[in-house]
């Protein structure tokens, strides 16, 4: 998710992420996603057939999409065999050279690493026993950029499962993948969350990740624009949960997705339930649309969402405080908020926990191919450190499900009340930013802190 504020300090930029509106197709159909009551069979793909066009099948989870015309719809929901329908929802969010440290265990701190007790400032020894080894953490995003081994270590790149999928009911409608997309984008987005959970080379300079050891599945299911489509997403999630059945059945598995969009698709919703179902462990962005309400599929319940906290000394002190200024130990509530464009819980959305999402720095290019690191704010931010905690927690006791891990967050998460804090600014002005009881979950999540409540397995 992005919405563009850009700010030259540093030679870096702040990125909030935006949903693009959903639109329908210029010539009068549309995309549909159908989830069935049971297994597809070649005499429902007949019946349907009269009505539109079956584009793309998934028989994993009983659902396939649809090109239809919108008076057709209602007559699709009435058919005997379709448990439901959804128009297809929009979802937001090379060189050789590698990089020669294996991984970024002994990197330097930097705040929201600090900030989440995983590092400390000052130290390169890492505050928590645990640093992902053996967990996979597939990120359904945009890919990996070009330079990608600029930034990582190639080893904690699973190469071998990464893939792109695109299309979908909005666009061509036939979901397609394709191997090798993945690590050509020309976004950013998933690069620089990939970057908050296994660190990254800094000009050379190790920066500490939440699960440096962890193993990355880059799974592009965003266009190079950075939006796309739930039947999309559904492919993604789908895949991973395959992997998970199948070649990763002994490894922990989490998902990161840092996108959203106003409403949950059901076949969507479908792939969640069918991944939860194998194993999968999936974390979600809550969504930067403030008093609106929570984006899908975030605010879906089996989901942990999270909301992005940011820290009150941001902007104080030198111009490198990102990495030169201590978040201090223990950890004091006062010196956290809730940022304004962070989604706050509305009736029937479940918000989780909070991580810090203001004022990231990573790996973020304008230009193909030109190494480059940005400031970047968003829930798509605060995500990926959670889905960081998780995979330490899942190292720590890899028998542990989705809803045990999450009643673990919950419960080791330090309140994070309604406030209201002065902050500073790039400019080096003040301002105050406010938040009630909706926006913070159950409160801050440190690493530290879920894992202590995280039992041997």
């Amino acid at each position: 998710m992005k919405r563009l504020v850009y700010s030259a300090l540093l030679s870096l930029a702040l990125v909030f992420a935006l949903l693009p509106v959903g639109a329908a197709s210029a010539t009068g159909s549309i995309g549909i996603n159908v989830l069935l009551k049971s297994d597809v069979s070649s005499n429902f793909l007949s019946e349907l057939a009269k009505h539109g066009t079956v584009l793309t099948v998934l028989d994993e989870i009983d659902a396939l999409t649809m090109r239809v015309k919108a008076a057709k719809v209602s007559t699709i929901k009435a058919l005997p065999f379709v448990a439901a329908v959804s128009t297809d929802a929009v979802r937001n969010g090379a060189p050789v050279d590698t990089v020669l440290a294996d991984d970024f265990s002994d990197g330097i701190s930097t705040w929201d690493q600090d900030a989440v007790n995983v590092t400390e400032f000052g130290s390169t020894t890492r505050q928590v026993a645990f640093d992902g080894t053996g967990v996979y953490v597939a990120v359904l995003d945009t890919g990996l950029v070009d330079a990608w081994r600029q930034y990582f270590p190639e080893e904690r790149i699973a190469e071998e499962y990464a893939i792109s999928f695109s299309g979908g009911g909005g666009e061509v409608g036939t979901v397609s993948s394709q191997k090798n997309k993945w690590e050509h984008d020309q976004n950013s987005h998933g690069t620089h969350v990939t970057s908050s959970i296994l660190g990254y080379s800094l000009g050379g300079t190790s920066i500490n990740g939440v699960a440096p050891m962890a193993t990355i599945i880059p799974v592009k299911v965003l266009n190079q624009n950075g939006s796309g489509w739930s039947s999309v997403i559904a492919q993604g999630i789908t895949y991973v949960a395959d992997l998970k059945k199948g070649p990763l059945a002994n490894y922990p598995v989490v998902i990161n997705m840092s996108l959203g969009g106003s409403r949950l698709d059901v076949v969507e919703k479908a792939a969640i339930d069918y991944a939860i179902e194998a194993g999968v462990i999936i974390v979600a962005s809550a969504g930067n649309e403030g008093e609106t309400g929570m984006g899908y599929p975030g605010a879906y319940e089996p989901v942990i969402s999270v909301a992005a906290s940011g820290w009150v000394g941001e902007w104080v002190g030198p111009r490198n405080w990102w990495l030169a200024s201590n978040v201090a130990d223990p950890t004091n509530i006062e010196d956290f908020y809730i940022t304004d464009f962070s989604s706050r819980e509305l009736a029937g959305q479940d918000l989780d926990v909070a991580a810090p999402g203001s004022w990231i720095v990573g790996p973020y290019q304008n230009n193909s191919g030109q190494t480059s690191f940005y400031f970047l704010g968003g829930t798509s931010m605060a995500s990926p450190h959670v889905a960081g905690i998780v995979a330490l927690m899942v190292q720590k006791n890899s028998s542990l499900t989705a809803t045990e891990v999450e009643t673990i967050l919950e419960g080791s998460a330090i309140p994070l009340p309604a406030g209201t804090r002065t902050i500073t600014n790039p400019d080096g002005s003040s301002s105050s930013v406010s938040w009630g009881d909706d926006a913070s979950g159950w409160g801050l999540t440190t690493a530290d802190g879920a894992l202590a409540a995280t039992p041997l397995e």
